[in-house]
């Protein structure tokens, strides 16, 4: 059974951006550096990639009106009203945890060195340079927490937009943990059966938490926790970043489906979506609705 997930709701109105004292914001190149060659929409752009540092500074990050931080730079083909739509749907009530995220969507991230300059970010797309790209790379910038999303590499809005919220929903998981209550249905639906998950790590984390370990004696052993809380963590993730999905466009739940695992069951997805619906609520202007769809 599928579950086609509907909203509609009208661009958001996002203010001019301010980096804020100590964050990156924009700055005059050096000597030595690349000339430009290039404009998109009145930005200079240089013919070759620049480290992601780089490119943070020469950038001017903008808060969405849920506090969600983000910039764009270069040829990424997504356009203002889309993509304040895109991070607009990430509910305000769960920004706090993921302030110090700057989110910057750039057309190709290449990984590349380590330390404080682990990427280089392309101006634009070349298919050289995009059989070397990834899709996201976190990169620390003093006070601040980058992802680099790359937005060349994927084929529609659908793909740009589950990518940016599975990285949300990791970020706010790391700041923040997975709600208690959360934890508790998710681990409730694990041990009665429920038929698949909501992703590969949901699916092998589940396994190796719910099989049973013995000693060297054959005695039974308590069950795996660590594997437990790796399960929920995933569960959770993967559940917050379907939610946000849904209240920013239109999808089928069998879009999700990989042949490596088997897709969590309709029901037990919806009462994970309602309950975190519960935990945090649409923004204004967005509404989450599940509709399902008869067979035949």
């Amino acid at each position: 059974m599928s579950i086609p997930v509907q909203t509609e709701f009208p661009p958001s109105e996002i203010p001019s951006g301010d980096p804020g004292p100590g964050n990156p914001g924009p700055g005059n190149p050096g000597a030595g550096e690349i000339q430009p060659t290039d404009a998109v929409a009145g930005e200079v752009l240089p013919r070759e990639p620049w480290a992601a540092d780089k490119v943070a500074a020469h950038s001017t990050p903008a808060q969405a009106p849920n506090g969600v931080h983000y910039a764009t730079w270069g040829e990424t083909r997504v356009t203002q009203p889309e993509l304040e739509r895109l991070v607009g749907a990430v509910p305000r009530t769960l920004a706090p945890a993921i302030e110090r995220r700057y989110y910057y969507f750039v057309p190709l991230v290449i990984a590349e060195g380590s330390g404080e300059v682990a990427a280089i970010v392309a101006p634009n797309y070349t298919v050289d340079l995009g059989d070397r790209a990834i899709c996201h790379r976190n990169v620390s910038l003093g006070s601040i927490e980058a992802v680099f999303l790359s937005t060349r590499l994927v084929e529609d809005r659908f793909g740009l937009a589950f990518e940016f919220f599975i990285n949300v929903a990791h970020n706010f998981v790391d700041a923040a943990g997975v709600p208690e209550s959360f934890a508790s249905l998710a681990w409730s639906q694990a041990q009665s059966g429920v038929r698949g998950e909501t992703s590969q790590d949901a699916w092998e984390t589940r396994r190796r938490a719910l099989d049973p370990i013995t000693n060297a004696q054959g005695t039974a052993m308590p069950l795996d926790e660590r594997a437990r809380k790796n399960y929920e963590e995933s569960a959770f993730s993967d559940s917050l970043a379907i939610y946000m999905l849904s209240l920013s466009l239109d999808f089928d739940y069998h879009d999700l489906r990989e042949r490596e695992y088997p897709l969590l069951a309709a029901p037990a997805l919806a009462e994970r979506l309602r309950h975190i619906a519960a935990l945090f609520p649409a923004n204004d202007g967005y509404e989450f609705q599940i509709l399902y769809r008869r067979k035949g």
